[in-house]
């Protein structure tokens, strides 16, 4: 459940996020059992049964769940119709995971600032600093805002294994995503 308290969150969505796993930094392998549960949902049906105030929001969350279940194509196809910078944030992630680097760096380039940068930068900070970490990724403890471009990048070298830090990134990508989708989920509903 993430970690902005989500028992606002409607029951299909918190029994959706009720396994907590950290998504690998590649595209992994998707949970088939899942399938049917995703496909039944639309963005009324998983907001039921408050009204959407915003319905590419919803739309986003919509990729956040497929993405987190590690359906990448599915989610792919909801984030490249989302025009905004929340939409090109979830196209970021996916194609950073697929891995495709430089379309990610294409993709956040397009997000601009975001609203979750600072607060994904001091959870990126804290985790890092909770204990010895690699050079390759000290910048999350110093830097004074969050950069998802240098990010792309530590999560390439761990996967190319030039950066033992692959855990670290995990739970970054996992705080990522938590407020990201916690983000679109207030606009979805307008709180």
């Amino acid at each position: 459940m993430p970690a902005q308290d989500g028992n606002y969150y409607t029951p299909v969505i918190r029994e959706l996020l009720a396994a907590q796993k950290l998504m690998p930094l590649d595209a992994g392998s998707p949970d088939r059992a899942l399938r049917p549960k995703l496909e039944a949902l639309s963005a009324e049906s998983a907001f039921a049964p408050h009204p959407l105030r915003d319905r590419d929001m919803a739309m986003a969350c919509l990729a956040g769940l497929w993405l987190y279940h590690d359906f990448l194509d599915e989610s792919h196809e909801i984030s490249q119709s989302i025009h905004s910078p929340s939409g090109s944030y979830w196209h970021g992630i996916l194609h950073r995971r697929e891995p495709d680097f430089a379309n990610a760096k294409y993709w956040f380039q397009r997000v601009g600032k975001h609203p979750i940068f600072e607060p994904l930068r001091l959870v990126a900070a804290e985790l890092a600093g909770a204990g010895a970490v690699h050079a390759s990724a000290m910048f999350l403890t110093r830097q004074a805002a969050w950069d998802p471009f240098a990010f792309v990048d530590l999560c390439e070298a761990c996967l190319d294994r030039s950066s033992p830090c692959g855990e670290l990134c995990q739970k970054v990508q996992h705080k990522e995503w938590e407020l990201l989708f916690d983000h679109c989920y207030r606009q979805a509903i307008g709180v």
